[in-house]
């Protein structure tokens, strides 16, 4: 029992209690944290009490929710009551506690979920490695010596380390996708505005998401569809009714229109990445190629808008405290404050166009394949890498193929694919907006075929 849906299915009927589900994981946390750096903070006391609960609710013959007994942990930036929300920063520690928990993290706690703690992050999200000054790295599972990817790199680590089944991530320009894929682990971005972000440190407003890692196909849809729902704390959450795709996951997809991403998502990558895509096109007998217009623009624009909407947010704070500030992320927030207005124009003008572009291209296909990252895991601290006989910078070349697709919010579930001595890797199962059903039901045909799937590091009950 490794996956969420079965350690929940096990304590409804009994054959374990949440109680011991919740000590389980803390003594796993407590036990194995030190060697990842997964969690910021530890809700030992307050996991306990919640778990209690759900076993008198169970033993009065009451429904205790879909998630029931589940232990899960959320990326920093989300509010948990009585805490205080750091975001990854050093700034925010001295802010008061929140008064409330995040709208996501009260929806799986009312499924029954046990929250056992917060997780490590990129300041203020911004980041695709999760290498804090403040609070350290996080270490990717499968090789210690390498990054996690970010900026939810403590979500994805703890998934695939096997310390809780189910995390929290946000995804602004890839910051689910990319440790996802870099960790070997499912990791979902729903549609922008499909989930709410209510109680959730913002990193720019108009690309941020939020959305769940996981062990299985299954645990991604079954907390999709608790999460779904709008919320009026969330001016820009959808009023769009849920569509339950947990449900769906087992029809048949042969009807699905499927094609590969040619032209850019080919480009600046190594073969092995390139591989990992064909081999899940190969399972699902899938040769056809599309082009997504001007990605690259497209990602250009992505960093104009984030810098600029990062830095305008954090504006006070970098006048007053800037050596509080991880270095790595102040430095781009000053870059973002510097960015004419004119630019930040053009690239929202350029973001309707090219919307309406990548909406053409899905009037002929339904799914589109492409790689999550050109590499698989850097090392921790490694700044250059060669790519097709040119140096280049590993941070910002790591969303490569991630910002082009969050700029429009479309949802985007990366895939993993795990190879015999080698680090894995992920693959990008992209969709129109609010097809998700279509998105997880292509995995679900994948993961039933064994092309991909995340491997057991022990028993989560152990």
């Amino acid at each position: 029992m490794n996956d969420a849906v079965s350690i929940a299915a096990a304590v409804r009927e009994g054959k374990v209690s949440a109680v011991e589900v919740t000590k389980a994981a803390l003594a796993r946390i407590a036990m194995r944290n030190h060697l990842f750096n997964c969690f910021t903070t530890i809700t030992a006391e307050t996991a306990l009490t919640d778990a209690a609960r759900i076993d008198r609710e169970i033993a009065q013959g009451n429904n205790p929710g879909t998630l029931a007994g589940v232990p899960f942990a959320v990326k920093n930036l989300f509010d948990i009551a009585d805490l205080t929300t750091l975001a990854g920063s050093k700034i925010n520690a001295e802010n008061p506690a929140a008064s409330l928990d995040a709208t996501a993290v009260a929806k799986l706690k009312q499924a029954g979920a046990v929250l056992v703690g917060a997780l490590n992050m990129d300041e203020y999200a911004y980041g695709f490695v999760t290498e804090n000054s403040h609070y350290g790295a996080t270490h990717n599972p499968h090789d210690l010596q390498r990054v996690a990817g970010g900026s939810s790199g403590g979500s994805a680590a703890a998934i695939a380390a096997g310390l809780v089944p189910l995390t929290l991530g946000s995804d602004t320009n890839g910051s689910i996708r990319v440790p996802a894929a870099l960790c070997g682990v499912f990791g979902f971005k729903p549609t922008y505005g499909r989930l709410s972000r209510a109680g959730v440190a913002l990193f720019s407003s108009s690309f941020d998401h939020i959305g769940p890692f996981a062990r299985s196909v299954q645990d991604i849809a079954t907390v999709f569809d608790v999460l779904q729902g709008e919320d009026d704390r969330d001016p820009i959450c959808t009023k769009r009714p849920p569509e339950l795709c947990l449900p769906q996951l087992n029809q048949d997809i042969s009807a699905i229109r499927i094609a590969i991403a040619g032209d850019y998502f080919t480009k600046g990558v190594e073969a092995e990445a390139l591989a990992a895509v064909q081999k899940v096109a190969d399972a699902i007998e899938v040769t056809e190629y599309v082009i997504i217009p001007e990605a690259d623009r497209a990602r250009a624009a992505a960093f104009i808008i984030t810098a600029s909407e990062g830095a305008n947010l954090h504006l006070e704070k970098l006048r007053c405290c800037p050596q509080d500030f991880d270095p790595a992320t102040r430095d781009r927030f000053l870059a973002g404050a510097l960015i004419p207005s004119s630019w930040y124009l053009q690239a929202q003008r350029f973001r309707k166009w090219y919307r309406d572009r990548v909406r053409e291209v899905f009037q002929n296909v339904d799914v589109i394949l492409a790689p999550t990252t050109p590499i698989s895991a850097p090392l921790i601290g490694q700044q250059t890498m060669i790519l097709d006989g040119e140096e280049i910078l590993v941070r910002p070349h790591l969303g490569l193929f991630t910002q082009p697709l969050s700029f429009i919010g479309l949802p985007v579930l990366s895939v993993p694919i795990h190879r015999q001595n080698a680090l894995p890797l992920g693959v990008q199962l992209i969709a129109a907006p609010y097809n998700e059903a279509l998105i997880l039901r292509v995995a679900a045909a994948l993961e039933a075929k064994g092309v991909v799937s995340v491997p057991v590091i022990f028993n989560t009950l152990n």
